[in-house]
C-alpha cells in the first residue's frame, strides 16, 4: 500500500472509533434499555409459567382418577400457587376485606388484595349530582411492586395481605398509622405503614422490605412500582372534565410539566421525578417520593369515552432495590381538591396543577387575582357578589389606561374629516397617503396606535381571568341568580338535541356576554375612523364565536365578561359627559401650528417615497 492508501485507512478507523466514542449510551439510556428488557422478561416468565401451570394439571388429572373432585380442586391449586408464587404462595388465596382509616377530611379503605388504598373519598366535597366525592373505589386503580422471586414473578397487588383488626379515626391535630403486611415466611414480608393527621390531605406510605434479600433475585437493582387510576366523573360536563385531566409531574429540578390534555398520551421521563399527578378538572391523586424516583418513569393518559370515567391513567416506577436485610422507600399520597393555596403549603412545586396559565398570564393570577379573590372570600359573601366586587377592582385598575384609549379614539374622530379628504385626495397614491396621514398625525399631535396600546396592556388580565375562573374550585357548586353551579355552564332551556358547535342547552349568561359584546363593538366602530366595508362585518364574528365557545365554559367567566362590558359601557357614558370633543379639536387646529420636529419612522416613510418618486 502507497502512503496514501495508508492515511486513508488510518483517517477511516479514527473516524469510526471516534463515532463510536461519541454515540455511545449514557448511564441512564443503559439503565432505561436494561428496564425494558427486563420488563419484557417479566411478562415472558410469566406466561411461561401460566402455559406450565395448565400443562402439569392436565397431567395431574389424568394421572390420578381416583382423588375426589373437591381434594383434586385444592391440591391443583395448591400446586399452582407453589410454582406460580413460590415464598409468597400462601398469600395467593384470602378473604378481600378492608379496614377503615378517617380523619377530618378523607375516608379511606385499605383492602386486604394488594395491601393498597382501594376507596378515597373526600367529606367536604360531593358530586355534582350530589353523590360522595369518591376517587377511585374497588378495581379502579393499582398499586403494585413487581419482582421476580426464584424465578417467579411476584405482583403485590395480586396476593392477600394480612391486616389489622382495627382501622384508626384521627381528628384536630392528632395522627395515626397502621401495618399491613405481604407474608412471605420465616420473618419475611413487605410492609405498608399508612399514616394520617387529623387536618391533611397527605397520607403517609412508608414501605419496608424485610428480609428479602434471599429471595428476590439476586441480578435484580430495582424493583417496579405499577400505579394505575381510572378517574371516576366528578363533574356535569364529561367533555370539559376530560379535556382538562391528565398526568402531571414534577422534575427534581422543580420543573413541573404534564401530558396533553386532549389526546391520548405517554412519555417515558428519563430523569429522576419527585411526583407523579392524576389531575382531574377540580380533583387530583398524586403519589410523592421523598427522595424522588429513579429514572426511567413511565406514564400514561388515555380518554375514556365512557360517562361514568374521564381518563385510565398509568405510571411505572423505578424503586431501587441493595438486597440489604432491611430496606425501606418513602412515599406519600396527596388525595384532594386542586385549590391553590391548599396545594402550595406542601412545598413541592402542586399548585402547578391549578392551571392558571404560563408567563405574564400566570403571574397576574398569582399575584393579583387570586389575592384580591381570597380577601373578597373571607367575608363570606355570595360568590357573584364577588365577582361583582373583583370586576370593579380590576376595571377602577385599568381606568387610566381605559380613559387614555378613550381619548386617543377621541382624537382620531375629530381628525376623521380630515382623513376623509385625504383619502378622497390621494386614493390612488397609497404611498402619498400614508406620508400625509403621518404628516398630519405628527402635526396635531396625534398617535393613532394610542388607542390599541392602552388595549394590549389589558390583555393578560382578560386572558388570566379565561384561565382562572374555569380552574377556581372555590365557585364548585356555588350557585348566583338562575346559575345553580358558577363552575360549570348554566343553562336555562335544555334542547333535545345537539347544535354543532354549540351545544345541548342554552346559557344565559353565555348570551348576555355575547349581545354587550356585540353592543360594544357597535359603539367602538361609531368612535372610530370610518371602517373598511368589508371588516366591518367581520368584527362581528368574535361575539358570534364567543356564543358558541363559551356556551359550555364557566357561569362565572361570562358572568364577569358580562360585567366587564356593562362596567365599560358605563365608563364611556362618563367620559363622553366630561370629555368636550370640540374643545379636543381646538387643540389639535393649535398643535398643528407648532413646528414638530420629524420622527425617525416619518422620515424613514419620506425617503421611501422620494425613492419611489413621490414628490410632495
Amino acid at each position: 500500500m502507497d502512503r496514501n492508501s495508508i492515511t486513508g485507512v488510518v483517517l477511516i478507523i479514527v473516524v469510526l472509533i471516534g463515532f463510536a466514542f461519541f454515540n455511545q449510551p449514557s448511564e441512564e439510556e443503559i439503565r432505561a434499555a436494561k428496564h425494558r428488557q427486563d420488563s419484557i422478561a417479566l411478562a415472558e416468565k410469566r406466561t411461561q409459567e401460566l402455559v406450565k401451570i395448565k400443562t402439569d394439571s392436565a397431567r395431574f388429572v389424568q394421572a390420578d382418577t381416583t382423588i375426589s373432585t373437591d381434594s383434586l380442586t385444592d391440591s391443583l391449586k395448591e400446586n399452582n400457587f407453589k410454582q406460580l408464587y413460590g415464598d409468597f404462595a400462601s398469600a395467593a388465596k384470602g378473604e378481600d376485606k378492608s379496614i377503615t382509616l378517617e380523619n377530618n377530611l378523607l375516608k379511606l379503605h385499605i383492602s386486604s388484595k394488594g395491601g393498597k388504598i382501594s376507596y378515597v373519598e373526600l367529606k367536604d366535597y360531593k358530586t355534582w349530582d350530589g353523590k360522595p366525592l369518591v376517587l377511585n373505589n374497588g378495581d379502579s386503580s393499582v398499586f403494585s411492586f413487581n419482582f421476580f422471586s426464584d424465578n417467579r414473578v411476584v405482583r403485590t397487588n395480586d396476593l392477600f395481605w394480612t391486616l389489622p383488626a382495627n382501622g384508626i379515626k384521627v381528628s384536630e391535630k392528632d395522627s395515626g398509622s397502621v401495618s399491613v403486611k405481604l407474608e412471605a415466611g420465616e420473618g419475611r414480608y413487605i410492609e405498608y405503614v399508612y399514616s394520617l393527621k387529623g387536618n391533611d390531605y397527605r397520607v403517609g406510605l412508608k414501605v419496608n422490605f424485610v428480609n428479602l434479600n434471599n429471595l428476590v433475585a439476586a441480578n435484580a437493582g430495582y424493583m417496579e412500582l405499577d400505579w394505575t387510576q381510572k378517574l371516576l366523573q366528578q363533574e356535569k360536563s364529561h367533555k370539559n372534565e376530560s379535556a382538562v385531566s391528565t398526568a402531571y409531574y414534577r422534575f427534581t429540578d422543580e420543573e413541573v410539566d404534564h401530558l396533553s390534555e386532549t389526546k391520548d398520551d405517554a412519555s417515558e421521563l428519563k430523569t429522576k421525578v419527585q411526583w407523579v399527578g392524576f389531575k382531574q378538572q377540580y380533583f387530583s391523586s398524586v403519589l410523592i417520593a421523598e427522595k424522588s424516583f429513579e429514572s426511567p418513569t413511565k406514564i400514561s393518559s388515555k380518554i375514556m369515552a365512557d360517562q361514568g370515567a374521564v381518563r385510565y391513567m398509568a405510571a411505572n416506577f423505578t424503586i431501587p432495590y441493595n438486597h440489604s436485610s432491611m430496606e425501606s422507600t418513602d412515599l406519600s399520597f396527596y388525595f384532594g381538591p386542586n385549590h391553590y393555596q391548599t396545594l402550595k403549603k406542601y412545598h413541592i412545586g402542586m399548585e402547578k396543577l391549578v392551571p392558571l396559565g404560563w408567563g405574564i398570564f400566570g403571574w397576574v393570577n398569582r399575584y393579583a387575582v387570586i389575592p384580591i379573590f381570597n380577601f373578597l372570600n373571607s367575608f363570606n359573601i355570595n360568590y357573584g357578589i364577588i365577582i361583582l366586587i373583583l370586576t370593579l377592582v380590576i376595571k377602577l385598575a385599568l381606568l387610566p389606561l381605559t380613559y387614555k384609549s378613550y381619548m386617543s379614539t377621541a382624537k382620531m374622530k375629530v381628525l376623521q374629516p380630515e382623513i376623509a379628504e385625504l383619502q378622497g385626495k390621494f386614493k390612488e397614491e397609497p404611498m402619498k397617503l400614508q406620508q400625509e396621514m403621518m404628516t398630519l398625525y405628527r402635526k396635531a399631535g396625534v398617535n393613532p396606535l394610542g388607542g390599541c396600546l392602552p388595549m394590549l396592556l389589558q390583555m393578560p388580565i382578560l386572558i388570566a381571568m379565561f384561565r382562572f375562573f374555569p380552574a377556581s374550585i372555590e365557585l364548585r357548586q356555588k350557585g348566583f341568580l338562575w346559575a345553580h353551579d358558577l363552575s360549570t355552564y348554566d343553562s336555562i332551556l335544555d334542547l333535545p338535541f345537539n347544535i354543532p358547535f354549540y351545544g345541548d342547552h342554552v346559557s344565559l349568561f353565555t348570551i348576555l356576554m355575547t349581545v354587550s359584546t356585540i353592543i360594544y363593538t357597535r359603539l367602538n366602530q361609531q368612535m372610530t375612523a370610518a371602517t373598511n366595508p368589508s371588516m366591518k362585518y367581520v368584527m362581528y364574528l368574535m361575539p358570534i364565536m364567543f356564543l358558541g365557545i363559551f356556551n359550555n365554559y364557566s357561569a362565572g367567566l361570562s358572568y364577569y365578561y358580562f360585567l366587564a362590558n356593562m362596567i365599560t359601557f358605563g365608563q364611556t357614558y362618563f367620559f363622553k359627559l366630561f370629555v368636550d370633543e370640540k374643545a379636543i379639536h381646538a387643540r389639535i387646529q393649535e398643535n398643528k401650528k407648532k413646528q414638530v420636529k420629524k420622527s425617525k419612522f416619518q422620515e424613514r416613510l419620506e425617503k421611501m417615497a422620494k425613492e419611489r418618486g413621490v414628490k410632495r
